[in-house]
């Protein structure tokens, strides 16, 4: 990861290969912002008008480098970096916009070694925001690169850099390092894009190289490495414990299931959470077959699950006064001899029947056993997250996960508690009627329900195996968790380690008595 420095040095003085810059929309032109006054200086106050003639306009997402003056600045080169609307005269910047301006400027520096950025800073938030965006954005998955032919495939032919690879130094210009609140607004990006990055890596790795025992394997190294406690079921222990649903969805593979419960506690927390993920290390859909077109990316069908491990590791890191507990239902969904069939009837761990109607709803399977499990040692709340629906893909789109709840005023606090972290959510429904769509002849419930609304269908599904008293959230990501188009802000191309950050800020709003 980028290492991270604060400093009080000007943009003018500080030595590095590039500067960056924001710029606003004007009324008149781009405007450079707040930060980058002394760069303009530079230029002898016509910064906004030679951006103006490349045809820089300031709108978020918009990037132009430019030249350093002969005289004036340390940096050979200037990035700016567009920054929407210029903020009312009593306005401050907007964090989000903050970060993904970081973002994207940190993306257009590949290959660079030092970056300082001079963007508006006007106190610990947007610190962080920037600290954010900046490390978020220099994300790189390269564990299956390798040099073809000559070896120089992604070199600089000249230098013999990596083109292709993060930025390796970001300074913050106008942070202060002595200043306790800039420095653990700084230190709290360093855990959030470390674990983001972990669950990114783990979403790209291929399910060839992550089966539910390997990434069971690498819970067991953070949890040895961050003195977490770890217990790991593998199918034998599944068996022996009623894991019916688990162990349905994964018995048509040869690479067997996992349950993993991984926990951080704090000698003086005085409230818990629990955290379930969905942890499809492949769905092929099961004897209901994906068609081709649907099946080329499901190795992020373990998204909650790498959220869940790394929103754990995350609360253990920053050391939160709060009891985080994170389950990890793993398994492989593949159709063979031995799999599970339509029509076939599961018995899950909390004794319920569950008529399968569709194997490629297998996903509330594994979630009910493990969140009956959860329920079981009584947390404050839990949350799952879960590539789910497709049905939520087509209702809120590819960058808005849902957020179901059976208490109005949890939903409301988790919705809140995202967009503080700049993740987008919308608050769904579950409609009580569709709950008869559900109804089987021969089991307690199916599988499956109306097609309609099938999102709030499957959070429905869920809710049957919560206990009324616990206050619980389901979180679809279906949509955000893997971004098959080009990158934007600091969201990469693939695995987006979506639901992280607002599982952190949960933990921390519980830690501090708020949540609830």
């Amino acid at each position: 990861m980028s290492a991270l420095t604060l400093s009080t040095s000007s943009a003018a003085t500080q030595r590095a290969d590039v500067v960056v810059i924001g710029v606003t929309k004007g009324a008149k032109g781009p405007v450079v912002a707040l930060g980058g006054e002394t760069v303009d200086k530079a230029y002898g106050g016509k910064l906004a008008s030679t951006l103006d003639a490349l045809g820089a306009a300031g709108g978020e997402g918009e990037t132009t480098k430019l030249p350093a003056p002969p005289a004036g600045l340390k940096a050979p080169i200037v990035l700016a970096v567009g920054l929407g609307e210029t903020p009312g005269k009593h306005e401050s910047y907007d964090l989000e916009t903050l970060r993904r301006a970081a973002g994207t400027a940190a993306r257009a520096l590949s290959g660079t070694k030092k970056a300082a950025f001079a963007l508006p800073l006007e106190g610990p938030g947007s610190v962080a925001a920037v600290a954010e965006g900046a490390l978020l954005g220099a994300y790189s998955f390269t564990a299956y690169r390798s040099s073809a032919g000559n070896g120089k495939a992604g070199k600089d032919t000249k230098g013999g850099k990596d083109a292709n690879a993060p930025v390796a130094e970001i300074t913050l210009l106008g942070a202060k390092p002595r200043d306790k609140a800039h420095k653990a607004a700084a230190e709290r990006a360093e855990v959030l894009a470390a674990e983001v990055a972990r669950a990114r890596d783990l979403v790209n790795t291929p399910s060839n190289d992550l089966t539910p025992a390997v990434f069971a394997d690498h819970a067991r190294d953070a949890a040895k490495e961050h003195s977490l406690d770890i217990e790991v079921l593998d199918e034998g222990a599944l068996a022996k414990g009623g894991y019916g649903g688990i162990l349905g969805v994964g018995q048509g593979s040869a690479n067997p299931p996992r349950l993993v419960r991984l926990s951080y506690t704090h000698p003086k927390a005085k409230k818990s959470l629990a955290l379930v993920g969905k942890g499809i290390t492949y769905d092929s859909g099961g004897i209901s077959l994906k068609p081709a077109g649907h099946n080329e990316t499901m190795k992020c069908d373990m998204s909650g699950a790498a959220a869940v491990f790394a929103a754990v590791v995350a609360a253990a890191r920053l050391g939160l006064r709060v009891n985080v507990t994170g389950w990890l239902a793993l398994a492989e969904n593949m159709p063979s001899g031995s799999a599970t069939r339509p029509g076939d009837v599961l018995s899950m761990y909390s004794g319920k029947t569950v008529e399968v109607l569709n194997t490629d709803a297998e996903g509330r399977l594994v979630l009910a056993d493990a969140l009956t499990r959860a329920c079981e040692e009584s947390p404050d709340a839990i949350v799952d997250v879960a590539t789910l629906t497709g049905a939520m893909v087509l209702a809120l789109g590819n960058r808005t996960f849902g957020v179901l709840s059976n208490d109005d005023d949890f939903r409301s606090t988790v919705h809140e508690l995202a967009d503080e972290a700049g993740e987008a959510s919308w608050p769904m429904p579950m409609p009580a009627h569709l709950r008869k769509g559900m109804d089987s002849p021969v089991a307690d419930i199916a599988n499956m329900g109306e097609r309609p609304g099938g999102g709030l269908v499957a959070g429905l599904f869920l809710k049957e195996f919560v206990d009324e008293d616990i206050a619980w959230a389901h979180l679809d990501i279906a949509g955000p968790a893997f971004n098959e188009s080009g990158p934007f802000g600091y969201t990469p191309k693939g695995g987006t380690g979506s639901g992280i950050r607002t599982l952190v800020r949960l933990a921390e709003r519980t830690a501090a008595g708020d949540a609830g």
